[in-house]
């Protein structure tokens, strides 16, 4: 269990404060727009960002307090690889031998042969897909625990994703007390892997659920303005102007289906949850 308790971060006007948990065994998404404070959440777990307040705690030990060994039990992937760009693979492989005593050298060099990341290769030289590839592999050929991943398929082609996501579903049935802490852009590859969201805002978490029920009870109801005077507004988060009249996004798309026949109701899904809960793009 990771447990994140009012982790506090100051940057001028802006102010991160933020509580999550991430359970073992499961993988949990952070999604919001740009600046809203994803990416300083997880480098303040990681203590790469010193926090002015709050507590993380990994199986009930403050983070700030791991030893050794519990600390190389988590495997990071960050936007930069933490590698030279002047190093070849094989210098990583030397690399992480050293480093993580559990690190799986036969795993690692068969993995890079089937996603095709030459040994003898320069990481300058990789494209941003092989580069990709190579800080998911660093991160998961140790056997971690806890995998803490910002954006690992940004920039990426739908076949690099594709790779990316096949590598992590077949590291967490491998390691199935495995736990996954990631952000990401791209709602398709949450929607598929995560287990619960995390919407944060300005800062702050502004909404915490179960991906299947955003994508099985969220809904939005496209009315007319005379609709929207009529329409029980006790399910509806939140509304905005459309050239019809109003878009409203609910988390209880049954009751309206039931009780409003005649309304547009449409399947709603996590981009449409940072849109409606945010303005976001």
């Amino acid at each position: 269990m990771v447990k994140v308790d009012n982790l506090v971060k100051n940057y001028g006007d802006f102010r991160l404060d933020v509580s999550l948990e991430i359970p073992d065994g499961t993988v949990t998404g952070i999604v919001g727009k740009n600046g809203a404070g994803k990416s300083t959440t997880i480098k303040s777990i990681l203590g790469l960002v010193k926090p002015d307040g709050g507590h993380v705690t990994i199986n009930g030990k403050e983070a700030s307090e791991l030893t050794g060994s519990e600390k190389t039990s988590i495997g990071v992937a960050l936007s930069d690889s933490g590698f030279s760009a002047y190093l070849s693979v094989k210098d990583v492989i030397g690399i992480l031998k050293k480093m993580y005593p559990t690190f799986d050298e036969d795993f690692f060099r068969k993995s890079c042969s089937s996603q095709g990341l030459p040994l003898d290769k320069k990481i300058k030289d990789f494209s941003t897909g092989m580069k990709a590839k190579l800080r998911v592999l660093v991160a998961i050929s140790h056997k971690a625990d806890l995998l803490i991943m910002d954006e690992p398929t940004a920039g990426l082609d739908v076949e690099a994703r594709n790779d990316i996501l096949d590598m992590l579903r077949q590291y967490l049935i491998d390691n199935e007390k495995c736990s996954i802490l990631l952000t990401s852009h791209i709602s398709s590859d949450l929607e598929g892997l995560c287990d619960d969201i995390y919407l944060i805002h300005n800062g702050k978490i502004v909404l915490h659920e179960d991906t299947d029920k955003i994508l099985s009870n969220y809904a939005i109801l496209k009315v007319s303005e005379d609709d929207y005077e009529k329409l029980d507004k006790s399910y509806i988060l939140s509304t905005r102007k459309d050239y019809f009249g109003d878009v409203c996004f609910t988390n209880e798309k049954q009751f309206y289906t039931d009780n409003y026949p005649d309304i547009v109701i449409e399947n709603s899904n996590i981009d449409d949850l940072i849109l409606m809960m945010t303005g976001g793009e």
